[in-house]
This record gives C-alpha cells, structure tokens and sequence, in this order.
C-alpha cells in the first residue's frame, strides 16, 4: 500500500511538472520573436501542412502534429525584408504540403522580399512539383546529387466506393443537379464520368499552364520548352534538372552552407547563422496589427474546412460561429470593411445560407470582400457571391455552383451481412421519412429530388444576383462545375485576379481607409494553446479521430468517406471529390 501510494504521488508530481512546462513554454511562445542576431537567415523548411491560420502541435509543438499558418510566414516573410539583421531566406525543402493557390500567396511573398536585394537560396534533397514552383523563384537552387526532381505535370486521384457499398450492404439513393455535380459519383461509379473527366482535365490544365508560365519567368526558360520538359518527364536526377536549367548548383547541404557564408561574409571556420521560422515569426498580435495609432479596423474572417450546421470546430465553418462572426464584425462601429477568406470545398446548403445572409445584410452596411483561397467551391461559392467583390488566384478551385443529397439504405447490411431486421409503426404513410433502413418508394424518391430542384434554383438565382448576369447564362457556367480561378474570372464568376493583400487592399479603398490608418482584427477567435492542450483531453471526438487514423493508416480515407455519407444529412452543396492536387 506504501508503495503504491508513493507510485501514484511520484506519477501526479510528473504530471504536474510536464504540464507546468508545457504552460511555461506556452507563455513563452506568446511573448513574441525571439531576439535576431545580426548577419543571418530566415531558414524556412515548412514541413507541416500550409493553413490559413497556423495551430501548435499537440502539447504546444512538442509532440507535433501542428501546421504553418499562411499568414505568419507571410508576415514573417515582409518582416524579413526590412530586417537588417536579415540578409537573405534558405529554402529548405522537401515535401510541401499545401494547396496551389497559398503556395502561390509564398512565392509572391519571396518575390517582394527579393526586391530588397536580399538573397534567396533553395536546397532540395527530393524536390517535389510543389516544393520546386516554390523555389524556382530563388536565387540559386541547389539539388543534392543524389536527390530527385519531379517536374511531370499536376494530377489527381480518387477513390471510387461502389465495389465496396455493394458488398458492405449499402445502397446510396442520389438526388442531384447538374450534369457536373459530381460529388456524389465516387458512391455509385467505378470512375469519372464523362462530364467530371472533362472539367478535372480542364481546371487542371488551367492550373498546371499557370505554374508553367511563372517558372518561366524565373527561370527563363521559355513555356514552351518547359511544357515539353513536363510532358515528356525530362527529368529524373540532379544531372537532369542542371543539364535541363531547372537548378542552378548540384551539391549538399555544406555546400549551400558555403554559399551563405559568401554572401554574409562569414569565415570558412564559422557556422552561418540560420533563423528559424518558429524562432522568428510574431506569435502575439503583430500578425494582425497594421497601425497603432487608430481605431480603425478591417475585420478579416477566415472560413477554412467544411461547412457545416451549428457551433462547428476549429476543423470546419459552423454557421451558427461563422455567421456570428460576420455579424459582430457588421454591429462593430470601429469595423469599416470585412474581408471573407474562404478556402472551403464546401458543405451543407442549409449552412452555407445562414452564413450567405449575414454577408448579404453586411453588404448593405459596410464593404464586404472575398478572399478566395485553394478552394472556394460550392458552398465556398455559396458564401462569397454575395461579397462586393470577389478575388480569387488563377489556380484557385472554384465554382461548383450545385447541390445534391444522399440517403443510403443500410437494410441489405443489417439483414444480410448481420442478420439484423427492422419493423416499424407509424402513425402517417411517411411518417419514417427520411429513414436508411429501407428501400424508398418512387414517390418518395420523387419528393427528395424536388426538394434538391427547389434548393438548386435558389442558390443559382441568388448567384446570377451576385454576380449581375442573367439566370440563364449563370445556369450555363452551374451544373456543379468546377473551374479554376482563371476560368472563372474569364467567365464572370470572380471579379479579380489577386491574393490576400489585394482583396485588404480592395477593402480599405472601398472604406476609404489609408494603408496607414487601420488594423486588422482576425475572426473566429482560435484557441490559446493552453486551451488546445486542455481539449485534447477533454474532445472526445478529437482523441477517437486520432486513434482511428492510427490503426487505420492508409485505409483511413476508406472510412472516412463511409463515414462522411453516413453524416451527410440533408442537401449539400459540396465540391466533387476530395480534390488532391500532386
């Protein structure tokens, strides 16, 4: 008993000192940049996935699992060019994780940096597409000899279900619109339809035209002659891409070092002083802040994940937060404009239209602008066609102007797989409906396809009053098709070509606000990263994801999308297929 009480007081006083060190390395991490020597440089390798807003790792960074926020590199990045101490930025790359539009928002931001006269240097043991668009913008960009590049051309898959429901048990009923609306073709089909080929291969091509073309420019190789690169996959190995010009120096990383150490002037015995990311970024308010001496303020909104019905999560857009959010910013006398930054593939109709309202009644008060990220589709589309503006990058997904509904029949498995059987009483014809523990009538079938017509019609009337154009033309654009940021422009679906700073930029001119004369206020408030820690604990659905991830590892995106029709309820207005640009 001695024994075991002294085991358990040894166990809580370790728990108590970890946690005393995971809230001390919080309070530390929010005090701001460490403290920048002079003559060094900001080494970014960005292995975590690219969000919009950055999120710690589990116990504040220590136990990984976090991602890098869009918006402090870039500002980490315009800190580095007026920097003194900061002479140049290391690219240290190897796999990048992040769409193609925010990729395009980093690479723009080094190209300003490298306004400065500074230095850009690139070093890729394996140079993924996305890592090498990023870094073909640098000054000189070293391959280890050993390495790899892809430079091959963009690509997509996805994975088709219906092999799987058949012999699961489960009959998806489908209600859609639109010869596009391909969302739901992955439950039904063993590969693309017609229609869903020829939009993929048109955004795609749109996509992987526009990375050609700013390579080239950097590069100064000519599209054409990159574009045979691409489609003949040219490169392989080091020697490859040196003979082919896509990098400037094959050697290792000492080499690069050495490199550094010419520009910085630093003896050949001295280490050259490398910054980290983590170590320099502003992890208090200066991210948000533009000018301290006024009241003024542009509310910036970030809608980023799925959107669904009520309070949502830090992972998706809850109507019930994010329409809060837009209405605080509208109410606030000191919010002159609003900025939506939207990177969604979209959700439930039903949400997408709580959220479209208070953008509408914003609209009547103060400027509203969207800021469209590497996804703004379908319900993302729902939310921003009501802004006073629309921006999107050329290789943003957007569109998707459709919506469909699923209710799957689960009778098959529990009769036949578990020999489970179902009876019911009601007190109406059609009182169980809707039900997945039996086969739909025609009727009733008939009666959810109405439904899905009537919503259609009301998101696509709504979009031609958005966007100024007659019902029918805008139907003609509809049908659940997905375009890229450049296509739609050309289409009318988007006002402007541009990035984030261009839609603040945008919504200062229209508050009549100088760059001086305001600060940004960023909406939803995230949570500290105490109160990350504390919900690891305390969100059971949270720990059970990550415990399913675990176990499950490859077979992970099998579940989900089972388990994503099992929660789809009521009509959705969702981008087709989980789109994974490599």
């Amino acid at each position: 008993m001695l024994a075991t009480i002294v085991g358990l007081a040894a166990f809580g006083f370790l728990c108590f000192v970890g946690v005393a060190i995971f809230i001390g390395a919080t309070v530390n991490s929010s005090k701001g940049p460490k403290q920048t020597t002079a003559n060094s440089v900001l080494e970014l390798k960005l292995n975590d996935p690219l969000n919009e807003r950055g999120r710690e790792g589990r116990f504040g960074g220590l136990g990984g699992g976090g991602s890098t926020g869009l918006v402090e590199l870039k500002e980490a990045i315009y800190r580095a060019k007026g920097d003194d101490d900061i002479k140049g930025i290391l690219l240290n790359l190897g796999i990048v994780q992040g769409g193609m539009a925010s990729l395009e928002e980093v690479r723009n931001a080094l190209l300003d940096f490298k306004k400065s006269g500074k230095f850009v240097v690139a070093y890729h043991e394996i140079a993924s597409e996305k890592s090498f668009y990023l870094s073909s913008m640098a000054n000189e960009i070293y391959l280890n000899p050993q390495g790899t590049l892809e430079f091959n051309g963009l690509s997509t898959e996805v994975m088709f279900y219906k092999r799987l429901f058949e012999k699961a048990g489960i009959e998806p009923y489908i209600f859609r619109v639109g010869s596009f609306k391909s969302a739901v073709e992955p439950f039904f089909r063993e590969n693309f339809s017609d229609s869903a080929r020829y939009q993929t291969v048109s955004f795609l091509n749109s996509i992987n035209g526009y990375m050609i073309g700013e390579v080239a420019k950097t590069r100064g190789i000519a599209p054409a002659r990159l574009k045979v690169i691409s489609d003949s996959m040219l490169v392989h190995n080091a020697p490859d891409a040196l003979r082919l010009k896509l990098v400037t120096k094959i050697g290792y990383f000492d080499e690069v070092q050495d490199y550094m150490r010419g520009k910085l002037g630093v003896a050949k015995d001295k280490k050259p002083s490398l910054v980290s990311l983590s170590d320099y970024v502003d992890n208090g308010d200066a991210e948000a802040r533009v000018s301290s001496s006024t009241s003024n303020r542009i509310a910036v909104i970030y809608a980023e994940g799925d959107i669904v019905t009520g309070k949502g999560s830090d992972d998706n857009i809850g109507s019930t937060k994010f329409a809060e959010a837009i209405r605080k910013a509208r109410l606030d006398e000191k919010v002159k404009a609003v900025v939506l930054r939207i990177n969604s593939p979209g959700g439930s109709s039903l949400a997408s239209d709580i959220i479209y309202r208070e953008v509408l009644l914003t609209k009547k008060v103060k400027p509203i602008i969207a800021s469209m990220s590497d996804v703004a589709a379908s319900g993302g589309y729902y939310i921003a066609m009501a802004c006073d503006t629309i921006v999107a990058h050329p290789n943003t997904i957007t569109g998707s102007i459709g919506v469909f509904g699923v209710l799957p029949n689960i009778q098959p498995l529990l009769a036949d797989k578990l020999g489970i059987t179902v009876d019911r009483v009601t007190t109406g014809k059609f009182s169980d409906l809707p039900t997945i523990t039996r086969p739909l009538t025609d009727f009733e079938k008939r009666t959810l396809q109405e439904e899905v017509n009537r919503i259609y019609a009301d998101f696509t009337s709504k979009a031609a009053l958005g966007r100024h154009m007659p019902l029918e033309r805008l139907r003609r654009l509809a049908s659940g098709r997905v375009w890229s940021g450049l296509e739609a422009k050309n289409n009318g679906l988007v006002d402007v070509l541009g990035d984030y700073q261009d839609a603040l930029n945008i919504a200062a001119a229209r508050a009549h606000l100088k760059a001086d004369d305001y600060y940004v206020q960023r909406l939803p408030r995230q949570k500290s990263a105490l109160e990350g820690f504390i919900s690891m604990f305390s969100d059971d659905d949270a720990a059970k994801t990550r415990a399913i991830k675990t176990e499950l590892g490859p077979l992970y995106p099998a579940y989900a999308q089972y388990q994503q029709l099992m929660q789809m309820r009521g009509v959705q207005a969702r981008l087709p297929y989980s789109l994974d640009i490599q």
